[in-house]
Protein backbone atom coordinates (compact mmCIF):
# COMPACT_ATOMS: atom_id res chain seq x y z
CA UNK A 1 0.00 0.00 0.00
CA UNK A 2 1.21 3.54 -0.84
CA UNK A 3 -0.36 6.68 0.01
CA UNK A 4 -2.84 6.31 -2.81
CA UNK A 5 -3.63 3.12 -1.22
CA UNK A 6 -4.79 4.18 1.75
CA UNK A 7 -6.70 7.30 0.31
CA UNK A 8 -8.45 4.52 -2.14
CA UNK A 9 -8.94 2.15 1.00
CA UNK A 10 -10.97 4.53 2.97
CA UNK A 11 -14.36 4.42 4.35
CA UNK A 12 -15.59 7.22 6.06
CA UNK A 13 -17.12 6.41 9.28
CA UNK A 14 -18.38 8.25 12.65
CA UNK A 15 -16.33 9.56 15.15
CA UNK A 16 -14.59 7.15 16.71
CA UNK A 17 -16.05 5.88 20.38
CA UNK A 18 -14.15 7.36 23.50
CA UNK A 19 -12.60 3.92 24.17
CA UNK A 20 -11.52 2.94 21.26
CA UNK A 21 -7.72 2.34 20.83
CA UNK A 22 -5.49 5.62 21.21
CA UNK A 23 -2.81 4.81 17.92
CA UNK A 24 0.76 6.95 17.43
CA UNK A 25 1.39 7.21 13.93
CA UNK A 26 5.13 8.11 13.25
CA UNK A 27 6.46 9.02 9.84
CA UNK A 28 8.47 11.67 8.20
CA UNK A 29 6.40 11.69 5.08
CA UNK A 30 3.52 14.36 5.32
CA UNK A 31 1.05 12.92 3.29
CA UNK A 32 1.55 9.53 3.83
CA UNK A 33 1.04 10.57 7.75
CA UNK A 34 -1.88 12.19 7.17
CA UNK A 35 -3.17 9.56 5.01
CA UNK A 36 -2.50 6.63 7.50
CA UNK A 37 -4.09 8.70 10.67
CA UNK A 38 -7.03 9.70 8.76
CA UNK A 39 -7.61 5.85 7.56
CA UNK A 40 -6.78 4.45 10.62
CA UNK A 41 -9.52 7.02 12.14
CA UNK A 42 -11.91 5.96 9.61
CA UNK A 43 -11.93 2.72 10.97
CA UNK A 44 -12.81 3.23 14.32
CA UNK A 45 -9.30 4.86 16.02
CA UNK A 46 -8.17 7.38 17.80
CA UNK A 47 -5.06 8.63 15.94
CA UNK A 48 -1.89 11.09 17.20
CA UNK A 49 0.73 11.97 14.84
CA UNK A 50 4.42 12.59 14.84
CA UNK A 51 6.84 13.40 12.06
CA UNK A 52 10.10 11.93 13.68
CA UNK A 53 11.37 10.21 17.16
CA UNK A 54 11.85 13.14 18.79
CA UNK A 55 8.56 14.22 18.28
CA UNK A 56 7.22 10.99 19.13
CA UNK A 57 9.25 10.82 22.47
CA UNK A 58 7.96 14.22 23.07
CA UNK A 59 4.29 12.87 22.80
CA UNK A 60 4.82 9.69 24.62
CA UNK A 61 6.18 11.76 27.54
CA UNK A 62 2.51 13.56 28.03
CA UNK A 63 -0.30 10.78 26.33
CA UNK A 64 -0.74 6.68 26.82
CA UNK A 65 -1.19 4.83 23.82
CA UNK A 66 -2.00 1.31 23.09
CA UNK A 67 -0.16 0.81 19.61
CA UNK A 68 2.27 2.94 17.46
CA UNK A 69 2.55 2.50 14.09
CA UNK A 70 6.35 2.98 13.04
CA UNK A 71 8.38 4.00 10.12
CA UNK A 72 11.80 2.81 9.87
CA UNK A 73 13.98 4.79 7.78
CA UNK A 74 13.13 8.15 8.89
CA UNK A 75 16.06 11.08 9.04
CA UNK A 76 18.12 11.06 12.33
CA UNK A 77 17.20 8.15 14.73
CA UNK A 78 15.35 5.40 12.53
CA UNK A 79 12.32 3.61 13.62
CA UNK A 80 14.67 0.64 14.47
CA UNK A 81 16.63 2.68 17.01
CA UNK A 82 13.66 4.20 18.08
CA UNK A 83 12.01 0.86 19.26
CA UNK A 84 14.94 -0.17 20.52
CA UNK A 85 15.40 3.07 23.11
CA UNK A 86 11.97 2.79 23.88
CA UNK A 87 12.14 -0.94 24.87
CA UNK A 88 13.81 0.10 28.22
CA UNK A 89 11.46 1.75 29.63
CA UNK A 90 8.38 1.05 27.99
CA UNK A 91 6.21 -2.35 26.18
CA UNK A 92 3.57 -0.29 24.55
CA UNK A 93 3.10 -2.26 21.10
CA UNK A 94 5.14 -1.36 18.14
CA UNK A 95 3.87 -2.51 14.29
CA UNK A 96 7.12 -0.98 12.20
CA UNK A 97 6.55 -0.22 8.75
CA UNK A 98 9.34 0.10 6.04
CA UNK A 99 9.66 -0.37 2.18
CA UNK A 100 12.82 -2.63 3.30
CA UNK A 101 11.54 -6.10 3.49
CA UNK A 102 14.84 -8.41 3.51
CA UNK A 103 14.82 -11.17 5.91
CA UNK A 104 17.82 -9.49 7.77
CA UNK A 105 15.54 -6.33 8.00
CA UNK A 106 12.61 -8.41 9.67
CA UNK A 107 14.73 -9.84 11.62
CA UNK A 108 16.26 -6.73 13.16
CA UNK A 109 13.16 -4.70 13.87
CA UNK A 110 11.57 -7.95 15.71
CA UNK A 111 15.43 -7.71 17.32
CA UNK A 112 14.62 -4.50 18.68
CA UNK A 113 11.53 -5.26 20.60
CA UNK A 114 8.98 -4.81 17.48
CA UNK A 115 5.73 -6.49 17.94
CA UNK A 116 5.04 -6.78 14.04
CA UNK A 117 6.64 -5.72 10.65
CA UNK A 118 4.73 -4.90 7.47
CA UNK A 119 6.46 -4.23 4.18
CA UNK A 120 5.75 -1.40 1.92
CA UNK A 121 3.65 -1.36 -0.74
CA UNK A 122 1.00 -3.48 1.46
CA UNK A 123 -2.80 -3.73 0.99
CA UNK A 124 -4.61 -1.31 3.62
CA UNK A 125 -6.69 -4.22 5.02
CA UNK A 126 -3.52 -6.23 5.99
CA UNK A 127 -2.42 -2.73 8.18
CA UNK A 128 -5.56 -3.35 9.85
CA UNK A 129 -5.59 -6.85 10.41
CA UNK A 130 -2.09 -6.61 11.68
CA UNK A 131 -2.94 -3.28 14.09
CA UNK A 132 -6.38 -5.29 15.48
CA UNK A 133 -4.20 -8.69 16.34
CA UNK A 134 -1.85 -6.84 17.80
CA UNK A 135 -4.44 -4.90 19.93
CA UNK A 136 -6.37 -8.39 20.62
CA UNK A 137 -3.13 -9.94 21.91
CA UNK A 138 -1.87 -6.99 24.42
CA UNK A 139 -5.53 -5.87 25.33
CA UNK A 140 -5.74 -6.21 29.15
CA UNK A 141 -6.46 -10.08 30.29
CA UNK A 142 -10.15 -11.57 30.31
CA UNK A 143 -11.70 -12.41 33.98
CA UNK A 144 -10.36 -15.24 35.19
CA UNK A 145 -11.98 -18.81 34.13
CA UNK A 146 -12.44 -22.42 34.62
CA UNK A 147 -10.02 -23.55 31.45
CA UNK A 148 -6.97 -25.80 30.72
CA UNK A 149 -3.81 -24.05 32.37
CA UNK A 150 -0.52 -25.53 31.86
CA UNK A 151 2.07 -24.67 34.54
CA UNK A 152 5.89 -23.49 32.70
CA UNK A 153 7.29 -23.09 35.96
CA UNK A 154 5.73 -20.26 38.14
CA UNK A 155 3.72 -19.14 35.14
CA UNK A 156 0.60 -20.24 34.40
CA UNK A 157 -0.29 -20.24 30.86
CA UNK A 158 -3.83 -20.35 29.79
CA UNK A 159 -4.16 -21.32 26.00
CA UNK A 160 -7.97 -20.18 25.42
CA UNK A 161 -7.53 -16.64 26.20
CA UNK A 162 -3.87 -16.45 24.98
CA UNK A 163 -2.61 -15.59 28.77
CA UNK A 164 0.59 -16.22 30.45
CA UNK A 165 0.34 -14.85 34.70
CA UNK A 166 3.40 -15.36 37.24
CA UNK A 167 1.48 -15.77 40.05
CA UNK A 168 -1.29 -13.63 39.58
CA UNK A 169 0.36 -10.63 37.46
CA UNK A 170 -0.33 -10.88 33.50
CA UNK A 171 2.67 -11.70 31.62
CA UNK A 172 2.93 -9.27 28.29
CA UNK A 173 3.73 -11.16 24.54
CA UNK A 174 4.05 -9.98 21.77
CA UNK A 175 2.15 -11.56 18.88
CA UNK A 176 4.65 -13.48 17.60
CA UNK A 177 5.43 -14.58 21.43
CA UNK A 178 2.16 -15.72 21.86
CA UNK A 179 1.24 -17.33 18.29
CA UNK A 180 4.66 -19.99 19.59
CA UNK A 181 3.77 -20.40 23.22
CA UNK A 182 0.30 -21.81 21.54
CA UNK A 183 1.77 -23.64 19.21
CA UNK A 184 4.27 -25.43 21.78
CA UNK A 185 1.06 -25.29 24.48
CA UNK A 186 -0.73 -27.52 22.09
CA UNK A 187 2.52 -29.52 21.75
CA UNK A 188 3.64 -30.45 24.97
CA UNK A 189 6.62 -32.78 25.16
CA UNK A 190 7.11 -33.19 21.58
CA UNK A 191 9.93 -31.73 19.38
CA UNK A 192 8.83 -28.68 16.88
CA UNK A 193 11.28 -28.01 14.06
CA UNK A 194 11.69 -24.26 12.55
CA UNK A 195 10.00 -26.07 9.03
CA UNK A 196 7.53 -26.92 11.40
CA UNK A 197 6.81 -23.89 13.69
CA UNK A 198 7.14 -21.58 10.26
CA UNK A 199 4.29 -23.94 8.69
CA UNK A 200 2.03 -23.39 11.67
CA UNK A 201 3.13 -19.55 11.69
CA UNK A 202 1.62 -19.41 8.05
CA UNK A 203 4.95 -20.31 6.40
CA UNK A 204 6.20 -16.55 5.99
CA UNK A 205 8.48 -16.40 9.07
CA UNK A 206 12.29 -17.40 8.52
CA UNK A 207 14.39 -19.48 10.29
CA UNK A 208 16.12 -17.19 11.75
CA UNK A 209 12.90 -14.93 12.61
CA UNK A 210 12.02 -18.07 14.79
CA UNK A 211 15.22 -18.25 16.86
CA UNK A 212 14.80 -15.10 17.44
CA UNK A 213 11.37 -15.52 18.61
CA UNK A 214 12.59 -18.50 20.86
CA UNK A 215 15.32 -16.07 22.25
CA UNK A 216 12.82 -13.25 23.56
CA UNK A 217 10.35 -15.67 24.67
CA UNK A 218 13.00 -17.63 26.85
CA UNK A 219 13.23 -14.54 28.63
CA UNK A 220 10.04 -14.09 30.03
CA UNK A 221 9.46 -17.74 31.21
CA UNK A 222 12.92 -18.89 31.93
CA UNK A 223 14.73 -18.41 35.19
CA UNK A 224 18.24 -18.75 33.17
CA UNK A 225 16.92 -17.93 29.77
CA UNK A 226 21.12 -19.23 28.18
CA UNK A 227 20.08 -22.24 30.29
CA UNK A 228 16.85 -23.08 29.61
CA UNK A 229 14.53 -25.65 31.54
CA UNK A 230 11.10 -25.51 29.27
CA UNK A 231 11.85 -24.63 26.08
CA UNK A 232 15.07 -26.24 25.13
CA UNK A 233 16.66 -27.29 22.00
CA UNK A 234 16.78 -30.37 21.12
CA UNK A 235 20.03 -30.22 18.99
CA UNK A 236 19.60 -30.83 15.18
CA UNK A 237 15.97 -31.17 15.29
CA UNK A 238 14.36 -27.93 16.73
CA UNK A 239 12.40 -27.22 20.42
CA UNK A 240 10.20 -28.70 22.61
CA UNK A 241 8.40 -27.11 25.50
CA UNK A 242 8.66 -29.25 29.08
CA UNK A 243 5.24 -28.01 31.09
CA UNK A 244 5.52 -29.40 34.52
Amino acid sequence: MNADGVAAGTARRETPPAEAPHILVVDDDDRLRALLGRYLRDHGYHVSTASSAAEARATLDGMAFDLIVLDVMMPGESGIEFTRGLRRSAMVPILLLTAMGEPEDRIAGLESGADDYLTKPFEPRELLLRVATILRRTAAPPPATATTCIKIGEFRYFPARDQLLRGDEPVRLTTAEADLLRIFAANPGETLSRHALSERLGGSTSRRAIDVQIARLRRKIEPEPQNPRHLQTVWGRGYVLRAD
